[in-house]
């Protein structure tokens, strides 16, 4: 997967609030935090995406 750093994230990586999303071939949006990617992702229909995006 290709992550890709939200352009809301602030802070060096260490210190800001630091959102990753992730693409998925088969129509799938995976979400991590980038300071700890090792802890998991949470990932989303992209339909689901669509819908978040709309409301922020």
């Amino acid at each position: 997967m290709e992550w890709r750093k939200s352009s809301y994230s602030t802070g060096d990586g260490h210190n800001g609030a630091c959102v990753e999303v992730a693409f998925v071939a088969d129509a799938t949006v995976a979400v991590r935090d980038s300071k700890a990617p090792a802890a998991g992702q949470l990932s989303f229909p992209d339909s689901a995406w669509q819908a978040f995006l709309r409301v922020f």
